[in-house]
């Protein structure tokens, strides 16, 4: 897999829960050997996410988490590839010197990642919308002073229906996000593919493997979880280990294993 991407989407196999596990252990596996980068892949995203809860706790304004949502976007996928690249390097025996990651991250601005990340940002406008309406449909009429002290509102009814309704259009939201990019991002760094190709690929994957990847998708939403709540210092060890494990998993899909290849080439009995 050279640096200058091959054209077309590859021959994708089934994925199993072994690949699942597989992909998991070599992630940790790069972690060990490239520490530093992905200490600084998840410093860049971490910062922002402490710069942006500063200034809203500071101001009191909420409006900027809408920063925080067109930021996110724009910032994960490149730091996503950045993981991705040291992973196939580490596989291929390659240096990880600087001038030869950091060129192949900014060389993706003029690719199809910034399409993606368009995309990512557009869902996240349309849920923030979305989530606004959903807001003033249960909670217009109701008499409050303010929401960010008043929480009993929420144990109302009409607060508690608000609250299952969004929870329910939040996480449909999420799976979306989830179909159209877990193989996608590092797909549009392997292949010189278009990103819609590489959304609906992605999107066909999911649905083609229904079991193992939502079971992948729930351990990410599980572990990202865990990792937020001591103030973001979790994100420091589940970022890079998301990362590398999600190349090893598209690699296993796009290209099998190494015990496949090993089995391939066996003599027969």
């Amino acid at each position: 897999m050279p640096d200058t991407p091959q054209p077309g989407v590859p021959d994708l196999r089934p994925v199993t829960f072994d690949m699942l596990a597989r992909a998991i252990r070599r992630g940790a596996q790069d972690m060990k050997r490239a520490p530093l980068w992905g200490m600084f892949f998840a410093f860049t995203y971490v910062l922002i996410g402490w710069v942006l809860a500063w200034v809203t706790w500071a101001t009191g304004q909420s409006y900027w988490l809408i920063f925080a949502a067109v930021s996110f976007p724009l910032i994960g996928p490149f730091a996503a590839v950045g993981l991705y690249d040291v992973s196939r390097r580490l596989e291929q025996g390659r240096p990880l010197s600087a001038s030869e990651i950091l060129p192949v991250i900014l060389r993706q601005s003029k690719r199809q990642l910034p399409s993606m990340s368009a995309i990512i940002i557009f869902l996240f406008l349309v849920w923030f919308f979305i989530g606004h309406m959903i807001f003033a449909l249960f909670m217009g009429l109701s008499v409050m002073t303010n929401i960010s002290s008043s929480y009993e509102v929420f144990l109302t009814p009409n607060g508690l229906t608000m609250l299952t309704v969004g929870t329910v259009v939040g996480a449909l939201f999420a799976l979306l996000l989830y179909m159209i990019t877990v193989i996608a991002l590092p797909l549009l760094l392997d292949r010189e593919v278009d990103f819609v190709t590489a959304m609906i690929t992605s999107f066909q994957t999911v649905t083609a493997n229904p079991g193992p990847m939502l079971a992948w998708a729930a351990l990410i939403v599980g572990l990202t979880f865990l990792a937020m709540l001591p103030i973001f210092m979790g994100l420091f060890f589940v970022l890079p280990l998301l990362g590398h494990a999600t190349w090893h998993l598209y690699d296993q899909v796009a290209y099998g294993t190494a015990e496949e290849e090993a089995v391939a080439v066996s003599p027969s009995p």
